[in-house]
């Protein structure tokens, strides 16, 4: 007995995928055409540093930006990596209200971490992906300038000043800047500065079309014991109702996005790294991925 129906044809297949990949293009599309040209700050950081497969979707998706000519700058943290020298080097951590204090010998490890690894890290896995990337730390050419946060944390700074000719002129070259945060403080002293918190700064000055925070967590949550609770859209308004109840590490990125959203930055998206791909699915698609804010009165998908 037959159903009346043919084996199915390898060919007709073949197009039917090739046409939904199509339509993926497609509806990438007018996105590409409203951010070419546009500076896109990415905080990079958590476990997307330390997953392999997560590294290399990172390198891809910052390739591919640069690709269809939008201007990507990548800063990066670092607190784990530095966590570890520090135990190799026999440093014992100290910590005030939950900051580590950072005397000079920790300063040297936090500089040796964040500029001489993890910094040419991500710029050697970047350039495996065809990207030109330039690794600098916020001390070249004066790009953040800090003062001490407290004097009980050392050499933990608060940026006062952002200089972005350095990046801009790397920009113009078409390079991919990859930011260590480090900043000059007074009389010539280095500080270590938050990385959420300069990734702020640098977008502001700079002029961002998007600030991107990638975090371990699927965005920012209205009530952080619940997982379904993710807050898919909010505007500035909505973000300074949320913030007093934030806590933890998401406080840094939200103060942050915050300070830049009213500094002119369009729309600031906190994003869970651990998904990859998770730049494109939120920049190229309708839908979206993690938590975009938005300028009072934006409306725009």
């Amino acid at each position: 007995m037959t159903t009346g129906h043919g084996a199915p044809d390898p060919g007709k297949v073949r197009i039917a995928n090739s046409m939904g990949k199509a339509s993926i293009l497609m509806e990438a599309l007018p996105y590409i055409q409203r951010f070419r040209g546009e500076i896109v700050v990415v905080k990079y950081g958590g476990s997307t540093m330390e997953d392999p497969a997560l590294q290399q979707s990172f390198a891809g998706d910052i390739t591919l930006l640069h690709a269809v000519g939008i201007l990507p700058v990548v800063v990066h943290g670092g607190g784990p990596q530095i966590s570890e020298a520090m135990a190799v080097a026999g440093i014992e951590p100290a910590w005030v209200d939950g900051l580590r204090v950072t005397d000079a010998a920790t300063m040297k490890v936090v500089q040796r971490v964040l500029i001489g690894e993890i910094n040419a890290d991500i710029v050697r896995m970047l350039g495996s992906h065809g990207a030109e990337a330039i690794g600098v730390s916020g001390i070249d050419a004066r790009l953040f300038s800090a003062t001490p946060r407290d004097e009980r944390l050392g050499y933990v700074g608060e940026i006062t000043a952002v200089n972005t000719a350095l990046i801009e002129r790397l920009l113009s070259e078409g390079l991919v800047p990859v930011v260590a945060p480090i900043a000059l403080g007074p009389e010539g002293g280095v500080y270590n500065v938050n990385a959420d918190t300069a990734a702020g700064a640098l977008a502001a000055a700079l002029g961002a079309r998007k600030l991107v925070y990638l975090t371990d967590v699927e965005g920012v949550l209205s009530d952080a014991s619940e997982e379904g609770s993710l807050i898919q859209r909010m505007d500035r308004s909505a973000l300074a109702a949320l913030l007093p109840s934030i806590s933890g590490g998401m406080r840094p990125k939200l103060s942050s996005a915050a300070a830049a959203l009213s500094e002119g930055v369009v729309r600031a998206h906190v994003l869970d790294g651990r998904v990859q791909h998770v730049l494109l699915l939120e920049m190229f698609t309708r839908e979206g991925i993690g938590t975009m804010i938005t300028q009072d009165g934006d409306d725009r998908p």
